[in-house]
């Protein structure tokens, strides 16, 4: 494997920006359109792969390893995200393959994933839907080969920084990644919320969630947005946006911040973070990167879908 380790400035040092895996159905063109910008983004670490749903089906493991290839060659570090929830024996094949691809670095986000990593010896990133709350799982973890680490998507910045410095305490390595832009991946089902939509099976889906490249909305009676349905995924209807608090994540000792890909207005979305990073923000007016609501309860300890920043502005 070319890569056993994360290189040293992934685990210590200034802020990070990371690039999530596409958690929507793209098509094998927008994909690569996507990627081939990516490379020129200022981001350092991009994770590639489908993590949602095995019937989506466009992009085989050579071709995400093509594409990881050529950012690898861009200066980009390349992880290949398994998938989050395993139903079937196929499921399982194609996680097999993916943590023994023998180039790039696995995204563990189901126990399937962990286990296959851990019994051969190969390091991982651990994802948010492990929900690693505490410094004896974290520990765990880390003697098992992982790198680095996602918080849940729920934990408020102040539990998160008590337990970084709980694991910093017990001589834990705590190189942490924090959700902090897009909707928020909430829950998954073995039921495709799309295809019922469109009164079709699943397994006759007829990949009616290609048709909605930033997902499906759901709203309430009173129009508000609530989840955006992503096939078997659901997730917030407003999206994250923690731009504001990335002086206080390098404070606290957040290693990445990740960014999850949107169809339209991305690279707007990178620099501004990027911007953030090195101390350049706009002055604290409320504001939307690309046309969607914001939402940042969670990290404040809130109901997930306020917008502290509305709220005090």
């Amino acid at each position: 494997m070319s890569t056993t380790t994360l290189p040293p400035h992934a685990l210590a040092g200034h802020l990070q920006l990371s690039l999530g895996p596409v958690l929507f159905y793209w098509t094998r063109e927008q994909y690569a359109n996507f990627y081939r910008d990516a490379a020129d983004w200022p981001v350092e670490i991009i994770t590639l792969g489908e993590a949602v749903c095995s019937r989506r089906r466009d992009m085989k493991l050579d071709d995400w390893l093509g594409i990881g290839r050529e950012l690898s060659q861009a200066g980009k570090q390349v992880v290949l995200a398994s998938q989050t929830l395993i139903e079937s024996e196929a499921d399982l094949r194609d996680l097999r393959k993916l943590c023994d691809n023998g180039e790039f670095i696995v995204e563990a986000n189901d126990q399937s994933a962990l286990q296959r990593l851990s019994n051969n010896g190969l390091p991982f990133i651990a994802g948010a839907a492990l929900n690693l709350y505490n410094p004896a799982s974290l520990g765990v973890m880390a003697r098992a080969g992982m790198q680095r680490w996602q918080a849940p998507i729920e934990m408020s910045q102040k539990d998160l920084a008590q337990l970084i410095n709980d694991c910093h305490e017990a001589g834990i390595p705590h190189p942490c990644e924090v959700f902090a832009y897009g909707h928020l991946p909430l829950a998954w089902s073995s039921r495709c919320f799309t295809a019922r939509r469109h009164q079709k099976p699943k397994d006759r889906c007829q990949f009616v969630c290609q048709q909605y490249p930033e997902g499906l909305m759901l709203r309430s009676q009173e129009s508000h947005d609530v989840f955006t349905l992503n096939g078997i995924q659901t997730l917030s209807g407003a999206c994250q946006d923690l731009r504001h608090e990335l002086a206080v994540m390098a404070k606290m000792g957040v290693s990445v911040a990740r960014l999850s890909p949107r169809a339209e207005g991305m690279a707007e979305v990178v620099s501004a973070f990027d911007q953030a990073r090195h101390g350049k923000l706009p002055k604290p007016d409320p504001l939307t990167l690309v046309d969607a609501d914001i939402c940042d309860g969670y990290w404040h300890g809130r109901p997930g879908m306020d917008n502290t920043r509305r709220m005090t502005t």
